[in-house]
């Protein structure tokens, strides 16, 4: 019988205990179906990485990066992350720190632009399988929330 259980890096509970001041901040918004009633967990374990956030039924990872992020590391993350069938957002520290209003009107309009990827896969499924890529993520904000990211405010795109 296979393993029924998912697979849960020893690291993630120390990074939920150690989040940034950015990660800390965006979790307050997003966790307990705070926004618009979709469920993230935060440090959720993907394979072999951690992301920061990940909204498991739209299959959208949020990353919050700092200066010790490289793009070139970064890329490959992100590429490894959409072979298993998740969109990737990300947004800087800063941004998150000081246009939260826009950030969260970014998530949102992401979220909802993509329709639902389907039924998700039971316990221990379909971690390593990749369905359909649902494409990048929105830089539209929705009006959802105050302000939207101005000219040059828009989330990190690592391509």
């Amino acid at each position: 019988m296979p393993n029924m259980h998912r697979r849960i890096s020893p690291h993630a509970s120390r990074l939920r205990r150690e989040m940034t001041d950015a990660e800390r901040a965006l979790w307050n918004e997003v966790r307990g179906r705070r926004l618009a009633g979709y469920k993230f967990k935060s440090q959720w374990t993907l394979g072999a990485h951690v992301a920061d956030f990940c909204c498991w039924e739209r299959r959208l990872i949020v990353e919050v990066d700092g200066g010790q992020h490289g793009e070139e590391k970064d890329a490959a993350r992100t590429a490894a992350l959409e072979a298993m069938g998740y969109r990737v957002i990300r947004f800087w520290n800063n941004d998150v720190l000081t246009n939260m209003d826009g950030v969260l009107q970014t998530l949102l309009a992401a979220l909802e632009s993509h329709p639902h990827p389907g039924p998700l896969p039971q316990a221990g499924e379909g971690e390593e399988e990749s369905p359909s890529k649902a494409g990048d993520a929105v830089q539209k904000p929705s009006p959802a929330r105050g302000r939207g990211l101005g000219e040059g405010d828009s989330p990190r795109d690592p391509q």
